[in-house]
Formats: C-alpha cells, sequence, structure tokens
C-alpha cells in the first residue's frame, strides 16, 4: 500500500511510502523544504519530483495524507489544496491528521517516561501546541496560547527551542534533539498508516487554523459586499 503524504503546517513536506506493513513504514521518497515561505512554489514541483523518481504514478496509490494543522493560514491552504486536487484528481480517499501527531509520533520512539507536550511556532509570540500521554494519546489540544500557558512537562518540537528559557522559567524542560524539530511528511504518514491498519478514523481535511488569517478585507471593500 503506497501513500502520499503532505505537510505545510510549518515548512513544505512531502514524501512517498511503502505502508504495506503499517510497523514498518518504508519512506521510499522524501521531501522537506529549508524555507518556511516557499510552499506555492515548491510542493507541487516537489512531488512531481518524488513520483518521478520513484517511478510510480498517482494511480498506484492507496491515498493521501495531508496535515491539517494547526499551522499560518497560508501556508496550510497550499498543502491542504494541493492534496484534496490530487485525491479528485487521481479519485482516491485523502486523509486528515493533525500536525502536531508527527512529532508526537518522534517523541513516543524515545520512549518519554511521562506525559508530554508538542509545540510549534505560531507567530505573533505564541506557540500551537497539544499535551500527549507517554504512549503518544492526544490528551488535550491543539492550542494556541503564549509559552507560560503551557503544562510543566517535557517539551518537543520547535517552539521549545524558540522559547526555551521562557518555558523552564514555568517548570518545563527541553527535550535535546527535538528542538528544532518540525512536523515531516514522513512522521505524519506513518502514525496516518498505523491508525488506519487499527481501523482507527483519522480527521477530515478542514484545516485548523485555530485564529483568524492574517489577511483583512479593506473597509472599502466590504462596504462594496454588502
Amino acid at each position: 500500500m503506497y501513500l502520499l503524504a503532505i505537510d505545510t503546517s510549518a515548512n513544505a513536506s512531502a514524501a512517498l511510502l511503502d505502508a504495506t506493513d503499517a510497523q514498518d513504514v518504508r519512506v521510499i521518497e522524501s521531501f522537506t523544504s529549508t524555507a518556511s515561505n516557499d510552499h506555492s512554489e515548491v510542493l507541487a514541483p516537489a512531488i512531481e519530483s518524488l513520483f518521478k523518481n520513484a517511478g510510480i504514478g498517482g494511480d498506484g496509490l492507496a491515498g493521501i495524507v495531508v496535515g491539517v494543522g494547526p499551522g499560518p493560514f497560508t501556508g496550510l491552504r497550499v498543502g491542504l489544496a494541493t492534496a484534496r486536487t490530487l485525491g479528485f484528481v487521481w479519485n482516491i480517499p485523502v486523509h486528515g491528521v493533525m500536525s502536531l501527531d508527527a512529532i508526537a509520533l518522534e517523541a513516543v520512539a524515545g520512549n518519554p517516561e511521562t506525559e508530554f507536550v508538542v509545540a510549534i511556532d505560531a507567530r505573533r509570540k505564541e506557540l500551537y501546541w497539544a499535551r500527549y500521554t507517554s504512549t503518544g494519546e492526544l490528551l488535550d489540544g491543539p492550542n494556541v496560547t503564549v509559552a507560560e500557558e503551557l503544562p510543566a512537562l517535557p517539551v518537543y518540537g520547535a517552539g521549545a527551542g524558540l522559547y526555551a528559557e521562557r518555558l523552564r522559567a514555568i517548570g518545563a524542560s527541553i527535550i535535546e534533539g527535538f528542538e528544532d524539530l518540525h512536523p515531516s511528511a514522513v512522521a505524519l504518514g506513518t502514525r496516518a498508516a498505523r491508525l488506519l491498519a487499527e481501523g482507527k478514523p483519522l480527521l477530515s481535511t478542514e484545516p485548523l487554523y485555530l485564529r483568524e488569517s492574517d489577511a483583512k478585507v479593506p473597509a472599502v471593500m466590504k462596504g462594496k459586499m454588502l
């Protein structure tokens, strides 16, 4: 079973996965941008390159998995629109997964002993975050708050590195090796493959923006729309 996984909650990321064995998902090809603002420019060419290098076509996929956020409005909708369009063209299912779950999967691989938090940058001096059990089950979230409102638990993800001092001040701990981690398409697709194998439902492709877009309709335009 082949899956295409896409996430644009932070950097643009895509991966082709062989999920025939859900407990040993194999990465066929993957791509992650090094920038955080080039989603619309790089995602489609990257996906095309993945298929070309792998020598398979969209008709060989069992489905598409896409990160539904939380994330910035503009970047997130690029990944969602791409996944929905490809799903429609190839007539295959498109599944949503919360993007923070991708980091949670990688955190669990390190065998945490307690509950933990995953956090990434939400801009505006805030963090997107969620709380998990030590086995990666979601307990709370996703949320968007300032660092001081996170629980005093181990924190994984790029948000931890960004606000390390403020998080330590409330009793949270920063996990070394995870303080720069963003959601990846590989981890996202792997988590989805395991949930599907267990017969558990995935999310729809409705985005988790958590707050309104920074873009506002000018007052003069609002008047014309009424």
